[in-house]
């Protein structure tokens, strides 16, 4: 995990920290100044920059709270409806994506920023990858606890089809696209549980 430092939220940072996570994501990064950002959030640049230091430091405590934001929503959604280890339990993920793309329809603000910060050394690029690695290891943790063999291996081909959903579902206007990686990944999850039984039944 990265561990730039945080501002202190006032009432007053997250007012604009939300205002400026609006539009960023709608927006990008570059497209939408600090003028902006301050009118919408009804507050001073002064404020702004008293707050978080620079834009950059806007745009780092923005990707921190939306990457803290889908940690949260998704490890609820799982925990909500599928508390018990097994095959729904790793579908639940795409079922969390598919509710959280419902309402964040200009695909992933990782991927976004990213093709925005990318070979610029900006502070915020590590949450990106925080983001990535995070959903990754999620799954690998969710076929771990089934005693799924080569988990990690499975757990990345799984998130490779989340991460191919949200660009097909965005970019690619496919709307069939979550459906198809929860057929995907039923099958990719299925096959790894055929492993595992084998195996118990050749060491039986």
């Amino acid at each position: 995990m990265t561990t730039v430092t945080q501002p202190t939220m006032t009432p007053t940072a997250h007012r604009i920290l939300d205002t400026a996570a609006g539009l960023f994501y709608e927006h990008g990064l570059r497209a939408v100044g600090v003028e902006r950002i301050a009118d919408e959030a009804e507050t001073t640049k002064k404020t702004i920059y008293d707050r978080f230091g620079s834009k950059d430091g806007l745009i780092t405590a923005y990707l921190r709270q939306r990457c803290d934001r889908w940690h949260d929503y998704a490890t609820a959604y799982v925990k909500e409806h599928q508390p018990e280890p097994g095959p729904d339990r790793v579908l639940a993920v795409l079922d969390a994506l598919d509710s959280w793309m419902a309402v964040n329809s200009r695909g992933c603000g990782f991927v976004n920023a990213y093709a925005e910060l990318a070979g610029t050394g900006h502070e915020g690029l590590p949450i990106i990858a925080e983001e990535k690695i995070w959903t990754r290891d999620h799954y690998v943790a969710l076929l771990s606890e089934m005693d799924i063999p080569d988990a990690a291996r499975r757990g990345r081909e799984v998130a490779l089809v989340h991460e191919g959903a949200i660009v097909q579902l965005t970019a690619g206007a496919q709307p069939e696209a979550m459906a198809d990686a929860r057929a995907l990944v039923g099958r990719l999850v299925a096959d790894g549980v055929a492993a595992r039984d084998a195996t118990a039944g050749t060491v039986g």
